[in-house]
């Protein structure tokens, strides 16, 4: 009976079975098919996954050299381009639109043997948090499939949740990754914007996207994140840093680290007392082992949800411009219409209500009699939260906080009030804003019987210190027996 734990042992597992990645891959295969009412794929790439598995059998008993995801299984977010596959971004928008490249991601991931099974379900165009928006139907959240997985990555999260695949990647624009991570109890890492190549990601907002990573363990999140990362000459806002050997250097020795957290975040009315309680014991525990935790003012928090909406709506409003019925996708049967009613048209019935609102929004502060009123004090507020963020991480190594303010609620519930599920989001943006690195580790139980998080940040490009106190963070936890 296959299982896996780890890419570490998977690759043990490899070594004792020549016919190990076809196992693997045979043994997804039936978990998907027996869990297809949690909705968390589009697509299954079955055939695809069976003749990848056999060649990589066939390569690894010739003695051929073996990449370093050799044989792992991934599901990728359906807002990444995989070419000659299907490409939808979960909107009727992009019906029958199939990829004609590879995302640089992709092309990594290949590269290193990795088998790619599927594309999962998410938010229309990644807008949403709880994987209610999507074309498709909504995706469930395996620990309680009346709740949402979150979103809008949630069919990555349940994917890697519910054991349908080894690794997935989603993306981040607000807390994409992180917050379904926290939702369904894995990990989940947004980089360092520019970390990561953007080529072959569906744009939302460009100066917040970001491709993360769902997975069991850190160590298996940082091995990814070693192959996926660097230069791209396909992508100009991509970093030009080194990429560290991430999987090696997170093994560091034991380090007392000087760790910060929002005393605003804590002490907000939206916060679950639940997850404030454990929070705080979290902290006496932290600081008894003999780390430095203090908080620090952050009077910009409740700032953070409307820049990041007034931003992000209007980055949209030029990305998404660009489907409208004509070059490609879905195409309203609107006879003797002209351009504009056709137009209309095609974008009323492609897009859903939610991507439509945000559209609406971002083409508002745009507008010329709404531009300084709106974003452009929006790009101030921005520039204020970089500067402090900077002072911030002068004096300290990481910042702590709340993943999200309550663990996954029930599907429908918050549908009727948009303003309710922005403000999920409060704990995560403030990353996207910044554009600095996040993770979402699993380290509670409420007492629902659902997991939440906790979220650590570090200063740019540091994603050494964040996956290796991640990992840290994670073994105090196991060593307690968890909360």
């Amino acid at each position: 009976m296959f299982s896996f734990s780890s890419i570490k042992n998977y690759s043990q597992f490899l070594s004792e079975n020549p016919d190990g990645c076809s196992v693997a891959v045979q043994h997804y295969l039936d978990a998907i098919k027996k869990n297809e009412h949690l909705n968390a794929f589009l697509e299954i790439f079955s055939d695809e996954a069976v003749s990848a598995a056999k060649l990589l059998d066939a390569n690894r008993a010739s003695g051929k050299p073996l990449g370093k995801l050799h044989g792992v299984i991934v599901s990728i977010k359906d807002v990444i381009s995989y070419k000659g596959h299907k490409l939808s971004a979960s909107s009727k928008i992009l019906s029958g639109f199939t990829a004609i490249y590879h995302a640089t991601v992709v092309e990594k991931l290949l590269a290193e043997d990795a088998i790619i099974i599927g594309r999962n379900n998410c938010d229309e165009f990644a807008m949403g948090s709880s994987n209610e928006n999507s074309a498709f139907g909504p995706v469930k959240n395996p620990l309680d499939e009346t709740r949402v997985p979150g979103g809008s990555s949630g069919g990555s999260a349940v994917s890697v949740k519910a054991g349908l695949c080894m690794i997935s990647l989603g993306s981040d624009t607000g807390g994409s990754v992180r917050q379904p991570a926290d939702f369904c109890g894995v990990v989940g890492i947004k980089p360092t914007y520019g970390r990561i190549s953007r080529y072959g990601l569906i744009a939302y907002a460009s100066s917040f996207d970001q491709i993360g990573i769902f997975s069991n363990s850190v160590d298996d999140a940082a091995l990814v994140l070693e192959i996926i990362s660097g230069p791209d000459g396909f992508d100009s806002t991509v970093s030009q840093k080194e990429v560290p050997a991430y999987a090696a250097e997170i093994n560091g020795s034991e380090k007392k680290y000087r760790l910060a957290y929002f005393k605003e975040a804590l002490e907000h009315p939206g916060l679950d007392p639940a997850m404030r309680s454990a929070f705080e014991s979290f902290i006496k525990k932290l600081t008894a082992l003999g780390h430095t935790v203090k908080p620090v003012d952050f009077e910009l928090l409740e700032h953070v949800v409307p820049t990041y909406y007034v931003l992000t709506t209007a980055e949209a409003s030029s990305n998404l411009s660009r489907y409208d019925g004509v070059k490609f996708g879905y195409r309203a049967n609107v006879p003797d219409a002209d351009l504009t009613e056709l137009y209309k048209a095609s974008r009323s019935q492609g897009f859903g209500k939610e991507v439509q609102r945000r559209i609406m929004l971002g083409t508002f502060v745009l507008s010329a009699g709404y531009f300084d009123a709106y974003f452009t004090k929006a790009q101030q507020v921005r520039q204020l939260l970089s500067r402090q963020t900077k002072q911030i991480f002068s004096e300290y190594d990481a910042i702590i906080s709340p993943t999200v303010p309550s663990t996954a609620f029930k599907i429908g519930e918050k549908n009727n009030d948009p303003v309710e599920m922005f403000l999920a989001d409060i704990y995560t943006v403030f990353a996207n804003l910044a554009g600095i690195p996040g993770i979402s580790i699993p380290l509670f139980k409420h007492p629902n019987g659902m997991p939440f998080g906790l979220q650590v940040m570090t200063s740019h490009f540091d994603e050494v210190s964040l996956l290796r106190l991640s990992k840290q963070l994670i073994g105090y936890q196991t060593e307690a027996g968890g909360q």
